[in-house]
């Protein structure tokens, strides 16, 4: 009575092939490989993303999300109201793409500079050889950036690289996007898991005998932090060539062959010889004399010196006239701030002065009054990139009303800024180079330099700060859309509130925690970013506890979030104690049915069930829908898809009529209210599909799947994480039906587009390859299983963990398919250790652990002890009588196993 089960989360794969039975039996098995993915494919957004009921998930991004926007939204004030109010959404598909021809390019380069001086370091890093890695450090506005674009420029057009691939790499998560982003591109990996693509690039760009040559070129420009880089850097390859840009030189950045470049201000030549050439390009010939001076004056810095150039152009002023203005409001600067290291960047007053008179002059430009605010906007932002749409967004609108309204003393304002104003003042910005606006690029970004942001925001008194803290909050919560597509714009929008958040700090939380943080945090979540969601997540609980105190409902909020993506990291039984602790206070303070409760109340239901508690999950559910109905509905998308689990963990605790019937009940419903070809109609099909076939239909379930994957990769695409699934669960009912053979077949194929979409490492990937070999097993080959399996478990315990589900459940698969290919030596012993940390890792009545024990005496009976089996099997009987119920059909299996035993005691077995 031994059973095998496959990786296929969500629903229970007791009816798997039955490995190492002594007899064949008709008995409906439900074990729990269930939440056995690294992810289980749920996630946390302001509450917790649910996947699909029933339908085994495969760790990829879900269609089913729960994004819980309701009141979450911008209030006036940038903060996230009562909200959370789950409302599902539908995630689109990520458009597959074939891996790009050579030679490529990834990530867009910064636009040459106007006169840009070609420098010795510039020729010095055009010579460095490939294999090699570069730190260019040096002073903000020493023109690094523009360094590293030449050489990238250099060696593209020269075909000596077939790869280039520039990334902004202020944060992590930024990288991260940009490794993702070029995993995508060069090898047609799907996206959807950020961390997983990212990691296939970089094995990637790993030297490999017999690989095609590839000649790659890295710059990770702005690195801020090194630590942002642990495990991320490029792997040294002869062929390959990293440069990275800095302010930095911590010793964490030398090592692995790293070299330092020092980048210093322009000499006296290369200052005289760009004023030169930009006022020349511009029909402005000025005296020498005058040129020297005014590079004198600006310290020979390269980015006052654009300033500087572009001011004397606009204004069409002498230079002699522009020094004497420069000298005037240096000498105001340093009355007002007497202290140097009050300025950025050890600037000295008269670049500062540079800077101030280029914004007032901008400000003069029309729409005169608003370019000023707009810098203030974009100073609290990622320079690198700000999507336009964050500029011109009606919050954005508001501020620079208000802020020309204060200037010319009318308040309340006199005329509203239109979008196509706020696009004048970026333009009016871009003429005098304190902003770089690339209408060309898709999201329009604007980019600015750091020390340009730092000086516009510490000129501002703390109040104004905290009100354009605000601003930009509400600007950024405006422009992001609810359904995260993985698209460049959404990972330009994490990397811009990753900015605020550093920028801002506490004042994101005055007087209450904003919208924007739990949007970042789920944004992150939702990209496969788990665990930094989870750090998210518990500094915005810290912050808010600290700030408003621990019962407060939002940090209650950030609590459950960061319970639910705890949980959605594997640690099930930890989420379950933080959420009832979480709901018990928010049922006291905010009441049973209001809206965060009942997000705590669902995360609680679902993490119950996937810590193997499922009458725990039914009774906790069971008791929401009600509340749910009164709250939002009967057809709210939320209601249903409370629905749909229930009769997910219905069928789990054992009644599998009761979750058909339910399921049925709700397909109607679901077609009625959200139409036939919608994907929450779709799934449900599917799911019915699959518990009539753990009925005991597997060709009726069979023939359901096939014609769904018809309409699901109509409305999804054929490449999509939820039809990749579906064809997993076909090819294992097709077994079921009495075809193998035929499921080996259609899981090759499964896997061989399971690695070009996801990668080889990712948890989906690695299901399959645990489904795979338990058919290989089935389908008469029990020695070539063992041979999938021990290829396949040192690669789940790097990527999952030697503590995962589906890790332990390979190895069970691994020892019993060793028994039947006649290699029982040793197995006893294995057993014993998998058996203990089975225990250790889920506890010993854990459903999976119930199935591995039953295995476990199947194979002592095997060997030849059937009174050890029959003892064990007495044993097993009460824990699964006590933990899953007298009449779930796992009991049921496992009391006809120990009526076997007996009986071959009673005849004559050992």
């Amino acid at each position: 009575m031994t059973w095998t089960k496959g990786g296929s989360p969500l629903f229970d794969d007791g009816d798997r092939p039955s490995v190492g039975a002594v007899e064949p039996t008709d008995a409906v098995v439900v074990a729990d490989t269930g939440d056995a993915e690294a992810s289980d494919n749920g996630s946390a957004n302001t509450g917790y993303r649910g996947p699909s009921p029933d339908v085994p998930s495969d760790g990829a991004a879900e269609l089913a999300v729960v994004t819980h926007t309701g009141a979450a939204t911008a209030s006036s004030g940038g903060v996230a109201n009562s909200g959370y109010i789950a409302k599902l959404t539908v995630i689109q598909p990520h458009v597959p793409r074939a891996p790009a021809p050579w030679p490529h390019q990834v990530g867009v380069l910064p636009p040459t500079a106007t006169a840009f001086q070609e420098r010795p370091s510039a020729d010095a890093l055009r010579a460095i050889p490939p294999g090699s890695s570069v730190i260019l450090t040096g002073t903000g506005g020493v023109g690094k950036t523009q360094l590293a674009a030449s050489l990238a420029r250099s060696a593209w057009e020269s075909s000596r690289i077939d790869v280039l691939v520039w990334i902004t790499a202020g944060n992590r998560a930024a990288v991260i996007s940009a490794y993702a982003q070029a995993a995508a591109e060069i090898l047609g990996i799907s996206p959807t898991d950020l961390e997983h693509a990212a990691r296939a690039f970089l094995s990637w760009l790993e030297p490999k005998r017999g690989a095609q040559l590839c000649r790659w070129l890295i710059i990770l420009d702005g690195l801020a932090d090194p630590s942002d880089m642990r495990g991320l850097w490029p792997p040294s390859n002869p062929h390959g060539t990293t440069v990275v840009t800095t302010q930095r030189r911590d010793a964490a950045l030398a090592g692995q062959g790293r070299q330092f470049a020092d980048v210093g201000l322009f000499t006296c030549g290369e200052a005289l010889s760009y004023l030169t050439e930009f006022l020349a390009i511009h029909d402005r010939i000025e005296h020498p004399d005058q040129l020297a001076e005014l590079t004198t004056d600006l310290g020979h810095l390269p980015l006052a010196l654009s300033q500087a150039a572009a001011y004397v152009v606009d204004a069409a002023m002498s230079l002699s006239d522009y020094r004497s203005i420069l000298k005037e409001r240096a000498t105001e600067l340093r009355d007002v701030l007497p202290d140097p290291s009050a300025l950025p960047d050890d600037q000295d007053t008269t670049a500062a002065a540079a800077w101030s008179l280029s914004i007032e002059r901008a400000d003069l430009l029309r729409p005169a009054g608003l370019a000023r605010p707009m810098l203030q906007l974009a100073s609290t932002l990622d320079g690198s990139g700000i999507p336009i749409s964050v500029l011109t967004s009606k919050p954005a609108l508001t501020y620079l009303a208000d802020s020309r309204a204060i200037i010319s003393g009318s308040r309340p304002p006199l005329t509203e800024v239109s979008a196509t104003d706020a696009l004048g003042a970026v333009r009016s910005l871009h003429r005098l180079n304190l902003v770089d606006h690339n209408r060309s690029d898709a999201c329009q970004t604007v980019h600015t330099h750091q020390l340009i942001q730092r000086a516009t925001r510490e000129a501002l008194p703390p109040e104004a700060r905290t009100k354009l803290a605000s601003a930009a909050s509400d600007s950024l919560a405006a422009s992001w859309p609810d359904i995260d597509r993985n698209t460049r714009m959404d990972q330009a929008l994490r990397a811009n509130a990753e900015t605020l958040l550093q920028v801002a700090g506490d004042k994101l939380f005055n007087p209450y925690p904003h919208v924007i943080l739990f949007r970042l945090g789920r944004s992150l979540g939702e990209a496969g970013q788990v665990d930094l969601a989870i750090s998210h997540f518990r500094d915005v609980a810290a912050t808010s506890e600290r700030i408003n105190g621990h019962l407060h409902p939002l940090a209650l909020a950030a609590r459950g979030n960061l319970a639910a993506w705890f949980g959605e990291s594997g640690a099930h039984t930890e989420a379950v104690t933080e959420l009832e602790s979480i709901r018990i206070s928010q049922s006291h303070l905010l009441g049973a049915n209001h809206p965060h409760t009942l997000t705590s109340r669902f995360n609680l239901g679902i993490f119950r069930g996937r810590s193997g508690d499922y009458l725990g999950a039914v009774k906790e559910l069971r008791s929401l829908l009600p509340d749910q109905m009164l709250t939002w509905g009967e057809y709210h998308r939320e209601t249903l898809f409370t629905r749909h689990e229930l009769a997910r963990w219905t069928g789990r605790a054992g009644d599998i009529a009761a979750a058909i019937d339910n399921l049925q009940s709700l397909a109607v419903d679901q077609e009625h209210a959200l139409g036939p070809t919608d994907p929450d109609t779709l799934f449900t099909e599917h799911d019915l599909a699959c518990w009539k076939g753990q009925a005991g239909q597997p060709v009726l379930a069979a023939k359901s799947l096939a014609t769904l994957r018809i309409s699901l990769t109509d409305v999804l695409g054929a490449d999509h994480p939820r039809t990749l699934t579906l064809r997993g669960d076909l090819a294992r009912w097709r077994a079921k039906a009495g075809n193998p053979a035929g499921a080996v077949r259609d899981l090759r194929r499964l896997l061989s587009d399971r690695e070009r979409i996801l990668g080889p490492s990712h948890p989906s990937t690695l299901t399959t390859r645990n489904d795979l070999a338990s058919w290989i097993g089935e389908a008469g080959d029990p020695a070539g299983a063992v041979r999938e399996f021990s290829s396949l478990i040192p690669d789940l315990e790097k990527v999952l963990g030697p503590g995962n589900i589906v890790t332990l459940t390979a190895r069970d698969n691994q020892i019993t398919w060793r028994a039947r290919s006649g290699e029982i030596l040793g197995t006893d012993r294995e057993s014993s250790r998998l058996l203990l940390d089975m225990a250790d890792f889920l506890g010993s009545t854990h459903p999976t652990t119930l199935t591995a024990r039953h295995n476990n005496a199947d194979r002592q009976g095997a060997s030849g002890d059937a009174a050890g089996a029959a003892v064990s099997f007495r044993i097993l009987l009460i824990d699964f009588e006590r933990n899953l119920g007298v009449d779930h059909p796992s009991t049921e299996v496992c009391r006809r196993g120990l009526a076997y035993w007996e009986s071959r005691l009673r005849g004559g077995g050992r």
